[in-house]
C-alpha cells in the first residue's frame, strides 16, 4: 500500500498575508499533485481589561475560528476542484503549531506578517521563528508584494558551496521542474584580500581567476541536481560584493528565491544566517528557506 504524499501546509489566520500564502501554495499543490492542509492556531488570550458586558465564550471563539478555516477550504475547493484540501485548527501559538506541522509536511507556506504583526515590520515574529525551526522547507510570501507574472519563470538559488546550499539547490530544481521554470544559480564573490585585512583592499588580485574559481564552485554544486532534473534549464550568475544584496536585487525579477538556512559565513550556533535573514526581510518575491 502506497503512503499518502506529504501535504503542503499553509499557515492561515485570515490576514491578507495568509490569503496570499494560500493562493501561492494552491498553485504549487496543483502543479505537484500534493494535498493542501490549511492550518490555523487557536491560542487563548487573556484580556486583563475586558470590555464590560462583552465576553466571548471560549467555545464560540473556537467555533468561529474553525468556521473561517472551513470557509477558506470550501472556497479553494470551488476554485481548484482537483485539489485535495483539508483544514485543521490546532490549540497553541502559531509558531509552535506550524513548526510541529512541518515534521510531516512537504512544505510550509505563510505570509511574512499575520493579524498579530506590528504594521512597521516587514517580517513578523511567526515567520522568523518558523523559518528558523521548521523541519521542512518554508516559503514566505512578502508583505504587500504581488508576484509578477513573467514570460519566463525563474527560480533563483543562492550558491556558496555549503551543505545548506546543496539542499537549497535540490529544492530549487524540484520547484523549477514543477513550475516549468529555469534556475539561476547565483554566487556572490568578493576580493579575497578583504577576508584577511581591511587595509589590504588595494592589493592586486587576478579577478578572472576568482571568477573562474567561482564558476567552477557553482558548476560542481549544481551538478547533482542538474543530473536529477535534466529537463530544467539553468545558468550561472556571478555578482561582486554582498551575497544578501545580490539576492535581494535579483529577487526583483524572480518568481521564487531559494536560500539555505546558513552559509559558509554563519556561526554554528545560529539557526538562520545573516544572508538568509537579510533576504527574508528584503526580498521582492516569494522566498524559500531550506534547512
Amino acid at each position: 500500500m502506497s503512503s499518502q504524499p506529504a501535504p503542503i501546509v499553509i499557515g492561515y489566520d485570515g490576514s491578507p498575508g495568509s490569503r496570499a500564502a494560500l493562493n501561492w501554495a494552491a498553485a504549487v499543490a496543483e502543479r505537484t499533485e500534493a494535498p493542501v492542509r490549511i492550518t490555523g492556531a487557536f491560542e487563548i488570550m487573556i484580556d486583563t481589561q475586558p470590555t464590560p458586558g462583552y465576553v466571548v465564550p471560549l467555545e464560540a471563539a473556537r467555533a468561529a475560528a474553525e468556521e473561517a478555516l472551513l470557509a477558506a477550504a470550501t472556497e479553494l475547493r470551488g476554485e481548484r476542484p482537483a485539489l485535495r484540501v483539508e483544514s485543521t485548527l490546532v490549540d497553541g501559538g502559531a509558531p509552535t503549531v506550524l513548526i510541529e506541522a512541518s515534521r510531516d509536511a512537504r512544505l510550509v507556506v505563510l505570509g511574512s506578517r499575520g493579524l498579530g504583526g506590528w504594521s512597521g515590520l516587514v517580517l513578523g515574529s511567526v515567520a522568523l521563528q518558523v523559518t528558523a525551526h521548521a523541519e521542512s522547507p518554508v516559503v514566505v510570501i512578502p508583505h504587500g508584494v504581488t508576484p509578477e507574472v513573467h514570460d519566463e519563470l525563474t527560480v533563483v538559488v543562492g550558491v556558496d558551496g555549503s551543505k545548506p546550499a546543496e539542499k537549497a539547490i535540490g529544492f530549487a530544481f524540484e520547484q523549477a521542474a514543477a513550475m516549468q521554470a529555469k534556475v539561476v544559480a547565483l554566487h556572490a564573490w568578493a576580493n579575497p584580500f578583504l577576508t584577511y585585512a581591511s587595509g589590504a583592499a588595494m592589493l592586486q588580485f587576478d579577478q578572472e581567476e576568482v571568477l573562474e574559481d567561482s564558476r567552477l564552485l557553482v558548476s560542481e554544486s549544481v551538478a547533482g541536481a542538474a543530473a536529477e532534473y535534466p529537463d530544467v534549464q539553468w545558468t550561472i550568475e556571478l555578482a561582486g560584493g554582498s551575497a544578501a544584496l545580490a539576492l535581494t536585487e535579483r529577487s526583483g525579477t524572480a518568481d521564487l528565491l531559494v536560500v539555505g538556512s546558513r552559509g559558509r559565513g554563519g556561526f554554528t550556533g545560529l539557526l538562520l544566517g545573516s544572508v538568509s535573514q537579510s533576504a527574508l526581510h528584503r526580498t521582492r518575491c516569494p522566498i524559500a528557506v531550506v534547512r
